[in-house]
């Protein structure tokens, strides 16, 4: 077998799918909404129609009525409990039989706890216009089983490192509308490693190591109208980023005669991460109270594909995620001026298909349920926290692979396994008026 196919068939094609892993926190797929801790208190719900530096990376325009010099940070802290049970995971080495896959039939708290940090600043220029600038980590994960795990053949280590510097202009146009336009500019970095069978199931197993980072730039615009001065309607939209990524795949312990295919290689795998469209509205109903309703259209249909080249061709490797629509609803009640309290609810539906879902995508559809706060201790400087909880809807692994695919050892693997899960996140922050 050359070492072109090798590598493709068995390493990358396990591999790059980590790509697609469960996101750590509260949307599916390998999203993390945690931009805000302000909208986290109230479950996302009010994001696009509300107003300064915690909403830039939802709307553009958010910053255009921006008072002086706004200043915000927070941090997100997300502690998982999930489970993945093998209900049936089998093997077929070159001449033997069907057996079952081996190894701890249940894996436990796979998705890492994890922190996410955000931040964003944004600054007065003029009556009309106003500069933004947001730094995040929208498409962040790691996940980790045991390297005895029945999973071993999809999944080992996944960790995805994507930093999202987002430049903004914002122009305040008249009473009624404010628009703004923003640049992408992504890092992202991964790191994954997962096991590799030897021909007898009494050898130890092999493993496959893949690393590679890339930039890559995207856009995003959006625009707020103020119909009256207690109603508020934002809508924005981000584009699709295509990611390149450029690393090596190295693979380790192999014995016998896989033995040769022991080594590195320059490897590169490409796929693009979603656009966004997100329609939402605030209304304050008085002096204490604001509700707010928000809608996501995530085109995950993009991510329909993993392309990975090495020197001696390229491979695409099917996703079929499709397009998903989230939706949260959720209420500010000021208590006093120094003051508020929030809570909000919020559905999102999982993009990965029901059938070729794997064990490093172990996801499923979400409720999300949030409270939250915002103290005042001086007229400038906001204090916030919020606590959500997760329910991941209970959902299936059902997957086939074949780790030497197209050769004379060709190893057929079957996944079928039961997924279960919640989380908590707790996140803080603070927002400063210059």
């Amino acid at each position: 077998m050359s070492k072109f196919k090798f590598i493709i068939s068995l390493g990358v094609s396990a591999g790059a799918v980590a790509l697609a892993c469960a996101g750590s926190a509260n949307a599916g797929g390998f999203y993390l909404q945690e931009q805000s801790v302000k909208g986290l208190g109230r479950a996302y719900s009010g994001e696009a129609s509300d107003t300064g530096a915690d909403s830039l990376w939802w709307n553009p325009a958010a910053v255009a009525n921006v008072k002086g010099i706004e200043v915000y940070g927070g941090v997100h802290a997300v502690f998982s409990d999930s489970e993945l049970r093998d209900t049936g995971s089998t093997i077929r080495r070159p001449g033997q039989q069907t057996t079952s896959v081996g190894g701890e039939p249940r894996a436990y708290d796979p998705l890492e706890t994890g922190v996410i940090p955000n931040s964003a600043a944004a600054w007065r220029v003029n009556e009309h216009i106003a500069l933004g600038l947001a730094i995040s980590a929208p498409f962040d994960f790691s996940t980790q089983y045991d390297s005895a795990s029945f999973t071993r053949y999809q999944a080992l280590t996944s960790k995805l490192l994507d930093l999202d510097i987002q430049p903004t202009v914002a122009i305040h146009i008249n009473r009624y509308l404010d628009i703004g336009v923003g640049f992408d500019a992504q890092y992202a970095k991964s790191t994954l490693s997962y096991a590799l069978p030897n021909l007898s199931p009494l050898l130890s197993d092999g493993v496959s190591r893949l690393e590679g980072d890339g930039w890559n730039y995207g856009w995003t615009v959006g625009a707020q109208l103020h119909p009256t001065e207690r109603l508020t309607i934002g809508g924005s939209y981000r584009s699709q980023i295509d990611h390149e990524l450029r690393g090596t795949v190295a693979i380790t312990g192999l014995l016998g005669p896989l033995a040769p295919e022991n080594g590195k290689t320059a490897a590169s795998a490409t796929f693009s991460t979603p656009s966004i469209a997100v329609l939402g509205a605030r209304y304050v109903i008085n002096d204490h109270w604001a509700v707010n309703g928000q809608a996501q259209r995530v085109g995950w249909g993009a991510f329909d594909a993993i392309r990975v080249r090495t020197a001696g061709g390229q491979i695409a490797f099917i996703q079929n995620y499709h397009d998903t629509t989230t939706g949260a609803i959720g209420v500010d009640y000021t208590v006093n001026p120094k003051w508020t309290l929030r809570s909000g609810i919020a559905y999102d539906p999982t993009p990965t298909p029901s059938e070729g879902r794997t064990s490093r995508v172990p996801d499923g559809d979400r409720w999300l349920l949030t409270i939250g706060t915002t103290v005042r201790p001086t007229p400038n400087l906001e204090l916030d926290g919020a606590l959500g909880y997760i329910h991941l809807q209970g959902s299936r692994v059902h997957s086939n692979a074949n780790a030497y695919a197209g050769t004379q050892v060709s190893t057929p693997i079957s996944y079928v396994a039961q997924v279960t899960g919640e989380a908590i996140i707790v996140s803080t922050g603070f927002k400063f008026h210059f």
